[in-house]
């Protein structure tokens, strides 16, 4: 038996993996999923679900606590084992995954960004099974995989498996976002900061090792991507309709909006090659940094006898873990003088860097997760493809602490019943190989 105390995973006995298998239960995990999924928990509105997962783990006894930067946004921590806690001896292993689903904001910026048809959606708020598929965007974007890791630790509860190290099950709010921008400031746009951020400098919570659960179609990386957000603006003049004259360039037009039209020929074509250019090959996976225009603001709708002097777009930059703002600040502007655009802004108002884990520092975890993949699946655990490694993901908050995180989880989209079995049953294993057996 591998001593709890080692960084080489605890190998369960045939007898804990089949203890671990049978204290799963199937139709308790249908029913799970789709309670937990099924709360409407779109960006900035995490309270229902984060109340049902709070009184989830109060009911199977993992000592539940809300640490929240407000009433209604918080962060839920339940803990299960920590037999070694006392003389310091086992591992920690955390296990997070966030209550708020990607969908529309469903406030008045909405009109701008969706169809009413996409609005009206049922994925967004709802979830249900087709078949043997879990339906709507909450269960692959992210309680599903929250699920099972809920269950992983009932599991190894329901089976008698005390664990050395303490494992401690989290969901944390504003994973997706939202970022204050212009006039939405405050509490309700704010995301990583009030999510796992706080959850780690207030939570109460000392993981050696770091569990993002997270669709990754069975793979696991450690690399993760930053972004910063671009507000770009075109200044001109204000002519009375009557009086204008167009010009034969759109370079040359007086109202900025006409003008953005050549800058956006120039920011597609520095888009165009930045992924290559800035492609990052790490062994927790690759990262291809992509940009994209997300926003354009100019004038007022109500007078327009003088057209607009100002139009701005916003544009969203990855950043992969090798990257800095400032070399990419100068990258982009450069991108526009030799483009000959004038009378031009170019200001980041959000920016989060990329991190990667040590590979040393999470090699025993990569083992454990590995070891468990090799029990349920079979043959190593794979590195997850690039688009895992080409976005945040709350692994981020923790490697950027120095604390070893990976992302690994199920099949990202409409997962099947028995993916998420499959994946409860791995990350039970994880946890028993992270902590050891006290």
């Amino acid at each position: 038996m591998t001593p709890a105390t080692s960084d080489r995973p605890y190998v369960p006995t045939d007898a804990e993996v089949a203890a671990i298998t049978q204290a799963i239960d199937r139709d308790e995990l249908i029913k799970l999923t789709l309670d937990l999924c099924g709360i409407p928990s779109p960006v900035g509105h995490e309270a229902a679900a984060g109340q049902f997962l709070y009184d989830w783990l109060k009911r199977e006894g993992f000592v539940p606590r809300k640490v929240g930067m407000v009433p209604d946004r918080f962060n839920v921590v339940g803990s299960y084992g920590g037999r070694g806690a006392a003389s310091g001896s086992g591992r920690n292993l955390l296990f997070t995954a966030h209550l708020d689903t990607e969908s529309p904001m469903y406030d008045a910026s909405d009109r701008y960004a969706f169809k009413p048809e996409s609005v009206d959606s049922r994925i967004w708020l709802e979830a249900w099974l087709e078949g043997d598929k879990f339906c709507g965007r909450a269960v692959g974007n992210d309680r599903g995989p929250m699920v099972c890791f809920l269950l992983a630790a009932k599991a190894l509860k329901r089976a008698g498996i005390e664990l050395n190290g303490k494992l401690y099950l989290t969901g944390c709010p504003g994973e997706i976002g939202p970022e204050p921008a212009e006039e939405y400031e405050g509490v309700p746009y704010l995301g990583k900061e009030i999510g796992a951020n706080y959850l780690l400098t207030h939570g109460g919570v000392a993981p050696d090792y770091v569990i993002v659960a997270e669709g990754t179609d069975y793979g696991v990386n450690w690399t993760g991507c930053g972004y910063a957000y671009y507000r770009i603006t075109l200044t001109g003049e204000g002519v009375f309709t009557p009086l204008l004259e167009h010009p034969e360039q759109l370079i040359d037009h007086p109202n900025p909006i006409m003008r953005m039209a050549p800058a956006l020929e120039v920011l597609q074509s520095w888009a165009r090659t930045y992924d290559q250019r800035y492609r990052y090959e790490g062994a927790g996976g690759t990262a291809i940094p992509k940009v994209q225009i997300a926003a354009v603001r100019a004038g007022n709708p109500t007078n327009m006898g003088a057209g607009s002097e100002v139009c701005s777009m916003y544009v969203e930059v990855v950043l992969t873990p090798g990257q800095t703002i400032a070399a990419v600040d100068r990258d982009l502007k450069a991108a526009f003088a030799s483009g000959g655009i004038k009378d031009i802004e170019i200001e980041p108002y959000v920016v989060r860097h990329g991190f990667a884990a040590d590979s040393e520092q999470i090699e025993p975890l990569r083992q454990a997760l590995s070891q468990a993949h090799e029990l349920v699946r079979g043959g190593p655990m794979p590195i997850a493809g690039p688009v895992f490694s080409s976005m945040w993901r709350d692994h981020n908050i923790f490697n950027m602490n120095r604390i070893p995180a990976a992302v690994m989880g199920p099949t990202r989209w409409e997962p099947t019943i028995d993916d998420l079995l499959v994946c409860t049953r791995m990350y039970a294993l994880a946890a028993l190989a992270v902590c050891g057996r006290a």
